[in-house]
């Protein structure tokens, strides 16, 4: 019994130590002139419907909630935002080459046709992100669209 209380406690030593290493917060504050809201035709329902189910992943912009200060959920959260600006980033989306962002909307337009996007990890605890069947055909619609509009350009 003596070694489970050692144990415990040096478990909770760690635990309250990592509280002190916290990762670089994804808050820009700011819209960049990259932003697919500066370089392309978004309408304010297609962008409301990004915004509550795609930002906070996949933009410079991330509305964090409370538990995010619990490490080392920050840590997870924070890798989670890194995959997802990699994959795609709305914040640079206008540095994106035509051909790049065709292909990007194609991939919006796949995920939430195929239920991927967004993760069902991110929509067990934020139940307002979860795409209604409007948004989802509002989301595509507008990525059609926007896909053959830059298509034409070519």
């Amino acid at each position: 019994m003596h070694i489970i209380k050692k144990i415990l406690l040096v478990l909770l030593i760690v635990f309250i130590g990592i509280q002190f290493i916290r990762p670089v917060r994804n808050e820009s504050g700011q819209v960049l002139s990259t932003d697919i809201i500066k370089t392309l035709n978004v309408p304010d329902s297609v962008l409301n419907a990004l915004k509550m189910s795609c930002y906070d992943c996949h933009s410079n912009n991330t509305n964090y909630p409370f538990y995010v200060n619990i490490e080392p959920v920050g840590w997870m959260l924070n890798n989670h935002i890194k995959n997802g600006k990699d994959k795609l980033n709305f914040s640079d989306f206008g540095s994106y080459s035509r051909r790049r962002q065709m292909s990007k909307l194609r991939s919006i337009i796949s995920q939430i046709k195929d239920d991927k996007m967004p993760l069902s990890s991110y929509t067990v605890i934020h139940k307002d992100a979860i795409l209604t069947t409007k948004d989802k055909a509002l989301i595509i619609d507008w990525s059609n669209k926007t896909k053959d509009s830059l298509s034409s350009l070519n």
